[in-house]
């Protein structure tokens, strides 16, 4: 038995389009952003999704809401797949925060236990919604019959999607920027049991917590409406 798990990042915002950083601030969707979503809505039509889970920020929320509406599936929210906060960064352009803090951005990148100012590491996103994941492996029955849709953010997709693969801290500078209405996809099987190596492998209560994950993908999903861009 497998589950498939696919992560997508919302819409352009015009935040994105601006090159400055958002992280929990409440940006809306622009009209290219609802025109990705409507376009990653009918990509997905034929993924057999079961469920739709949303950050609870208002750019990823409107980008489920369009492919929840396209799929006739009612979408949950969940604050706790929130994009990283970024603290002092929050609103201001690329350009703004290596003029204020000088090599700063450098280190963000390369190390996912370091912080902004008043925010928060990616290893720090990655914990908070990790349990997210795990909650509905044990809660969700309908999983193995199609695949979980996670409607989020570039940064806090690829800091869950490292956790998920078990990646050390060090290799979560691996994945490039995730854009704009694309995914990341995994697939989870049940903990392989050597004592036992003909028997079926399947998900059950004593299992699911073990789960293997693997990597299908990243940055799936058609050509990109509009531009692509900043990851946060």
């Amino acid at each position: 038995m497998t589950r498939r798990l696919l992560l997508i990042r919302h819409g352009q915002t015009t935040y994105n389009a601006t090159g400055r950083m958002q992280g929990h601030l409440d940006t809306e969707l622009s009209e290219v952003g609802l025109s990705q979503a409507r376009a990653a809505a009918d990509l997905l039509v034929d993924k057999q999704i079961t469920a739709i889970v949303s950050s609870d920020l208002i750019r990823a929320r409107d980008t489920a809401a369009v492919i929840g509406e396209k799929l006739g599936i009612k979408v949950d929210v969940d604050k706790r797949l929130r994009e990283t906060h970024l603290g002092d960064w929050q609103g201001m352009t690329s350009a703004e925060v290596d003029e204020q803090y000088p090599g700063a951005r450098a280190i963000w990148r390369h190390d996912p236990t370091w912080a902004p100012p008043q925010g928060e590491s990616r290893v720090d996103v990655a914990t908070r919604a990790r349990p997210v994941i795990d909650e509905l492996m044990r809660a969700h029955p309908e999983w193995e019959r199609g695949a979980v849709l996670v409607v989020a953010h570039g940064g806090a997709i690829s800091a869950l999607t490292c956790h998920l693969l078990g990646l050390d801290h060090h290799q979560y500078g691996i994945l490039s920027g995730l854009k704009n209405t694309h995914w990341s996809q995994l697939t989870a099987r049940p903990e392989f049991d050597a004592s036992q190596p003909l028997s079926p492998l399947e998900f059950t209560p004593e299992n699911v917590d073990r789960a293997q994950w693997y990597f299908d993908g990243w940055n799936m999903g058609g050509a990109v409406v509009g531009g692509a861009g900043a990851d946060v």
